[in-house]
């Protein structure tokens, strides 16, 4: 008696030969599939499954079933002798809206689907969505994997959204999968005649809310020039001059006349100062470009520094500790301080402006 196996239809079988009185006799007798080669089975399937993304599709598993709905049909050869050529499925519900299945079981002729299986999804009850509706979507299609227990997931590689109106209330792929992929029981698309297919879809709704972010130049009121009287009976460690509104927010220049930090006791220190800075929300940021400035009021030959910094609520003060030598403020020759009075300036060249709107 002779043993061998042989693979039919995705299942292997084992034939027994053998004789009996009568003569020479065959048996045919099921075997497991995974008792045979299923890792390189397995290994080959997904090779196919790689190989599927192509004609604008991405193609994927998963093990999670689709999250609104799912169509199964038994005994599909049945269906294909009643020579169907769209099958519509029953309505569903999803994120507000009705929708149903479209299926070509032979592929969508009137389009590119020759050779394929075509799925569509397809929004109804669209006469209580009002004058020009619009429903704007992501979707995903999916056909089950009954050996694998997994999902292969179809959708636009681009991610492309889809809207749904009232001269397009269909979207879909006319190529979901070949029918020579499909009808191969070994894939587990169409197993014991049987197939499940089903759709995911998340409707994007626009919030009516938004934010404008402009970089402003040279915004209006956008500079203060600030004399400080007395400079040399100053006894604080710093000043702050009046505030100024610019682009929507307040600021103000703040003098270290001893100098601060690595300027102490050498530098006068010069900083612009954000207003409420520290009452900023959490990672909101304010950006400026500027100036800053002492006056020579003798020759015209001015101390300037330019800087671009991002404002928050732990760095709401942004300047210059080593602005200039406390020496130079001292030589009444270079003009700096005349009359016992400095002049310092401020002046904002580019700042970020965000502002919050309805639509």
């Amino acid at each position: 008696m002779k043993r061998r196996c042989s693979f039919t239809m995705g299942s292997i079988h084992t034939q027994v030969q053998g004789t009996l009185k009568g003569g020479p006799f065959n048996v045919q007798t099921p075997c497991l599939i995974h008792h045979f080669g299923h890792e390189s089975a397995k290994e080959n399937k997904k090779e196919k499954c790689d190989s599927m993304n192509s004609g604008g599709l991405t193609r994927s598993k998963r093990d999670l079933p689709p999250m609104h709905y799912t169509l199964k049909i038994e005994s599909f050869s049945l269906l294909l002798k009643t020579e169907v050529v769209k099958y519509e499925s029953d309505v569903f519900e999803a994120e507000g809206y009705t929708w149903r299945l479209c299926l070509y079981p032979n592929g969508n002729t009137k389009g590119k689907g020759k050779g394929f299986v075509s799925l569509y999804l397809q929004i109804e009850n669209t006469s209580k969505l009002g004058h020009r509706w619009k429903v704007t979507t992501e979707f995903k299609l999916f056909v089950f994997d009954q050996i694998n227990d997994k999902y292969l997931t179809v959708r636009e590689s681009d991610a492309s959204v889809k809207s749904f109106h009232e001269e397009k209330t269909e979207w879909g792929f006319d190529k979901l999968l070949s029918l020579e992929t499909f009808n191969d029981a070994s894939n587990g698309y169409l197993f014991n005649d049987c197939c499940v297919f089903g759709a995911e879809i998340f409707v994007i709704k626009p919030t009516g809310k938004g934010e404008l972010l402009s970089m402003v130049k040279k915004p209006a009121n956008g500079s203060l020039t600030w004399k400080i009287e007395d400079f040399c009976k100053l006894d604080r460690s710093s000043y702050l001059s009046k505030a100024f509104t610019s682009g929507g927010r307040s600021w103000r220049i703040k003098v270290y006349p001893k100098g601060y930090d690595d300027g102490k006791g050498n530098s006068l220190s010069v900083y612009l100062e954000l207003v409420d800075g520290g009452k900023l929300p959490r990672k909101k940021t304010v950006w400026a470009e500027y100036k800053l400035r002492v006056l020579d009021q003798r020759h015209g030959k001015h101390v300037e520094e330019k800087k671009s910094r991002w404002f928050t609520s732990s760095s709401y003060s942004r300047g210059f500790p080593k602005f200039m030598p406390l020496g130079d403020l001292r030589e009444v020759s270079k003009g700096y301080v005349k009359s016992d009075t400095l002049i310092v300036e401020a002046e904002i060249l580019t700042v970020s402006v965000s502002k919050l709107f309805s639509y």
